[in-house]
């Protein structure tokens, strides 16, 4: 995705480039693992070398993934992370962490002007139903009073941030000049798997159950971001709580099953 300025009818102006492609599911990126790899490592090759072309700025969207399973809690921007190289999970982990590796090597040797932050779990309005992350499997299958699956006991933790919240710290990363990142963009606010389910249900009035299955391999027990980079460089923190962005979620995905 660009921004641009119209120069003439055949030709655009590009100062801004954000690389945002890549299925971000277990899902859907477990589904081609060696297409998701090519997604995050060519892809950001390919938007790099245009950057480079066009001395434009460049944003990456990475992902707290990077910090696989985390041995360190809450995680602030320079813990290196615990993730499996070889595991199920790695095309997507691996995949971000090459592409940041990439955008720091271009950034170094070729002077790119790069712009790199690291999303949390994120929600909110215009979710897939067949998603497959957490929070849109949850409210479908309470809206449908069907059985809620939860991996493992429940007890493991995710942030959860608001889809504008996210976007609201995409436009300050980018049009501010003092820091590349990472940055940590996600919101504080930790809820154990459980909680999100019992709380979805609360919201619904839904009569489903919760119902348990064996948790995936390198699921990552703990995410939680520290956000005082985030704070301090952008102004920006979350301003929309779980409870609101979940009732506008909500609110979404009964018009779109009733349709």
């Amino acid at each position: 995705m660009v921004r641009h300025d119209v120069v003439d009818p055949f030709k655009f102006e590009v100062d801004r480039i954000f690389n945002l492609a890549c299925p971000a599911s277990p899902v859907h990126y477990q589904h081609n693992p060696i297409k998701t790899v090519k997604t995050s490592v060519m892809g950001a090759i390919n938007s790099l070398g245009l950057a480079k072309r066009l001395n434009a700025r460049i944003f990456q969207a990475s992902t707290s993934e990077v910090y696989g399973d985390p041995t360190v809690h809450p995680q602030p921007e320079d813990y290196r992370g615990n993730v499996n190289p070889i595991g199920t999970r790695a095309c997507y982990d691996e995949g971000k962490r090459c592409a940041e590796t990439l955008f720091f090597d271009y950034h170094r040797q070729n002077g790119v002007d790069i712009r790199v932050v690291r999303i949390f779990n994120t929600y909110g309005p215009r979710m897939l139903p067949d998603d497959g992350r957490v929070v849109s499997n949850f409210i479908v299958q309470a809206l449908q009073n069907k059985d809620i699956t939860i991996y493992g006991d429940g007890q493991q933790t995710r942030s959860f941030c608001y889809v504008d919240d996210l976007i609201e710290a995409f436009l300050r990363m980018m049009d501010q000049d003092e820091i590349t990142g990472p940055v940590n963009i996600g919101n504080p606010g930790e809820f154990t798997i459980r909680e999100l389910a019992e709380k979805v249900i609360h919201l619904t009035g839904s009569k489903s159950n919760l119902v348990q299955e064996p948790l995936p391999s390198d699921d990552p027990m703990q995410r939680k971001p520290i956000i005082d980079l985030a704070r301090e460089k952008l102004g920006w923190a979350p301003t929309i709580d779980l409870d609101e962005g979940l009732g506008r979620t909500i609110e979404y995905f009964k018009k779109l099953l009733s349709t």
